[in-house]
């Protein structure tokens, strides 16, 4: 049985996947196997993999002694694209080890990562989650994301993007972790409850991170463990009509989700502030009417049953945790690290 299972969720990612999977080859940690989960891709990404694995499979990634464990290799093809959130449920569902490293298709992975990750967690046994340090692939000197912090405006926001990777050398306590390259603990995320699959995707990670503290566990960045990240890969770029509406969406769906009545209208203003910045700043890149009606979407959302099914019930024991997560939303207003 491997220690870590590592699952990539992977659409339309021909142009990335085998250097990716080269890179996790190149590991020197090797105590892995690895789980494909294919969205119904369009391309011919699976035939990239399958001629991969015929190449390189049998020699380099021979099946344990063990009967029972998983190929180092598995793919799952699903016949239709059920998002991020489905296809990494279904991979976190077979893992056998202690740990489950999510990693988007479009990256490429340092040797040493996953070795230092493991070390962190093993560690450090309160932890709930490692994140990698994701550099920007076309420029390798600048941070991509550091890990995430969440804020009072309903804002998640990736710390430390665009500046020198050399200035993020330390360990340090995020609110959540980018899903694109994290390292769970498969215990702890199994019993706070796998990924939202009504996010599809975005924010999802930042939901499974909010769930974690109301919990009290907390996630880290582990500086050393280093993932280059191509981005906006499927969706492809930063700030288009398919994001927009989703993350507004989301955004909604995470606050309602999480939040208790209460906290929710002590933090009504600055959800309203943060609605209305956000309207103005997607209004100059054309996109108003679509960050609008994703926020519309949210908030229906939130009075279905589905949405009432998985909100988080209060739960006056974990009250010291509320108080230290609206704390933290406060101070994240004005603390953008």
């Amino acid at each position: 049985m491997s220690k870590v299972t590592v699952v990539i969720p992977n659409y339309n990612g021909k142009k990335y996947l085998k250097p990716c999977m080269d890179s996790l080859m190149a590991q020197s940690f090797t105590d892995f196997s690895v789980i494909i989960v294919d969205n119904a891709s369009t391309d011919e990404s699976m035939d990239v993999l399958a001629e991969w694995m015929t190449e390189k499979g049998n020699k380099d990634w021979a099946a344990s002694a063990d009967t029972n464990d998983i190929p180092r290799v598995t793919c799952i093809r699903l016949n239709k694209n059920t998002g991020f959130s489905h296809a990494v449920n279904l991979g976190i569902g077979r893992a056998k080890g202690a740990y489950v490293f999510l990693l988007n298709n479009d990256t490429s992975v340092r040797r040493e990562c996953l070795s230092e990750l493991v070390r962190f967690m093993d560690s450090h046994e309160n932890a709930f989650c490692a994140g990698a340090k994701m550099l920007m692939m076309s420029s390798p000197e600048y941070i991509d994301d550091c890990g995430d912090y969440y804020n009072a405006l309903g804002y998640a926001y990736a710390a430390g993007k665009g500046k020198k990777s050399a200035d993020y050398k330390a360990v340090r306590e995020v609110f959540s972790a980018c899903a694109g390259a994290a390292l769970y603990r498969t215990g702890m995320l199994r019993r706070i409850g796998l990924f939202d699959e009504n996010h599809f995707a975005y924010l999802e990670d930042v939901d499974v991170g909010y769930r974690a503290r109301l919990h009290g566990l907390f996630s880290y960045i582990v500086p050393t463990g280093v993932v280059l990240h191509a981005g906006s890969a499927v969706s492809g770029s930063r700030h288009n009509a398919f994001k927009v509406r989703l993350s507004s969406r989301n955004s909604i769906y995470v606050i309602y989700k999480n939040q208790p009545l209460l906290q929710r209208l002590l933090n009504l203003p600055f959800i309203f502030a943060g609605i209305l910045v956000k309207f103005l700043y997607f209004s100059k890149k054309g996109l108003g009417g679509v960050y609008v009606k994703g926020v519309a979407a949210g908030i229906r959302f939130c009075f279905t049953k589905e949405a009432g099914r998985h909100r988080v019930r209060f739960r006056p024991e974990n009250m010291r945790y509320y108080v230290r997560i609206q704390l933290e939303l406060w101070r994240n207003l004005f603390y953008m690290r």
